[in-house]
This record gives structure tokens, sequence and C-alpha cells, in this order.
């Protein structure tokens, strides 16, 4: 069983800073597309950052230049660095990844986490 587990949210003032991470367990063979999306009350839910295997980055024109994903592939974990932080980007963050187990390919989704951007 493979699981997703976001940390790092929180309550932090505008012009602030947080990193997100997100660990994947279980019998992992590799995890392929990695993504950080997140979804405001009253909002639908939108992509913030996308890494696919090849390591680029695609992100949100709303982020670009403030938000870095990454991944320690070796840990199996996917960070998402928020630099100036703004009230709009209250949210909760959700991770998801490509993942191939024994038994298939799939999508998974984390829980999510919290975060709110104070003015």
């Amino acid at each position: 069983q493979v699981q997703l587990v976001e940390s790092g949210g929180g309550l932090v003032q505008a012009g602030g800073s947080l990193t997100l991470s997100c660990a994947a367990s279980g019998s992992i063979f590799s995890i392929y597309d990695v993504a950080w999306h997140r979804q405001a009350p009253g909002k639908q839910r939108e992509l913030v950052a996308h890494m696919p295997s090849d390591g680029t980055t695609n992100y949100a024109d709303s982020v670009k230049g403030r938000f870095t994903i990454s991944r320690d592939n070796a840990k199996n974990t996917v960070y998402l660095q928020m630099n100036s932080l703004k009230p709009e980007d209250t949210a909760l963050y959700y991770c998801t990844a490509n993942i191939r187990t024994a038994q298939r390919l799939a999508n998974y989704w984390g829980q999510g986490t919290q975060v709110t951007v104070s003015s």
C-alpha cells in the first residue's frame, strides 16, 4: 500500500516562506511525475507545480518565480519551497505522484496540508 504524507503547512504572514514536504512510503518500485495542487475554499483545484521524470519543472503563472518544486529520489520525497507568500496562496495543498509498485502504475494523492497566509 502506497501512502503520500504532506507536512510543513501552517500560518505565515504575507511575504514569508514555507517549505512543504511530501513523503511517499510503501512498496515503491519507481516514482515518475510528481506535482503539487491546491484548493482554496469555493475555488477549483489548481495545479501549482509539476515535475516530470526528466526533472523539468512547470509552474502555474500565479506562482512562477516564487515557488520551487524539487525531489529527493533517495528519500522518495517531494518538496515545494514557497517564497514571497501572498494571502491568495491560502489553500489546502496536495501532492500527487505517479508511482509504480509490483502490482500497478497508479496516481496517488496525499491528504493535504493547510497553508494560511495572513495579510
